[in-house]
C-alpha cells in the first residue's frame, strides 16, 4: 500500500507530539509553582492584564465555561485569584489576581526561556514558529 497515509508525514501528529513534548518540559517547572499547564495559561493572561472577565478569559484561551470555571475555582482555592461581580456591570464576573497571584509572576518569569532553551531554536526561529502556528490555528478555525 504505497498510497496509505504515513504517520511521519502527518502535520497533526507533528503538532500533537510537539505539544506533548513541550508540556513535558513545562511540567516540572510548573510543579514548582503548584500549577497545572491550563492554570498557568490562565495566570499568563491575568499577568498581562487584569481584571479580566470570565468570558474574555475563555475567548482568549479558547476554553468554554465548563472547562474554565473549575480552573478558576481551583486557582481561587489556592489563593491566587478572586472572582467577583464587576462594579460596572453586575452581569459580568471579573477575575482579579491576589497579592500571591501577582507575586507568582516573578517566580514564573524564567519559564518561557527554559522552554526556548530546551527547544534549541533561535529567538527568530521561535517567533517564526509561533507566527506559523497562529496562521494555522486561524485558518483551521475559519475552515469550519
Amino acid at each position: 500500500m504505497t498510497d496509505a497515509p504515513r504517520l511521519d508525514r502527518q502535520v497533526c501528529f507533528a503538532l500533537y507530539a510537539a505539544s506533548r513534548a513541550a508540556t513535558a518540559v513545562y511540567r516540572p517547572l510548573l510543579d514548582g509553582l503548584g500549577l497545572t499547564y491550563p492554570q498557568y495559561l490562565v495566570m499568563l493572561v491575568l499577568w498581562e492584564n487584569e481584571p479580566r472577565g470570565v468570558r474574555e478569559l475563555g475567548e482568549e484561551l479558547g476554553l468554554d465555561s465548563g472547562t474554565l470555571s473549575p480552573l478558576l475555582k481551583r486557582l481561587e482555592a489556592m489563593g491566587l485569584v478572586e472572582r467577583g461581580r464587576s462594579a460596572e456591570d453586575e452581569r459580568r464576573v471579573a477575575v482579579h489576581l491576589t497579592a500571591d497571584g501577582t507575586a507568582l509572576s516573578s517566580k514564573a518569569s524564567g519559564i518561557p526561556q527554559r522552554l526556548a532553551d530546551a527547544a534549541g531554536l533561535s529567538p527568530r526561529e521561535l517567533d517564526q514558529l509561533r507566527e506559523t502556528l497562529g496562521k494555522l490555528t486561524a485558518a483551521l478555525h475559519d475552515s469550519h
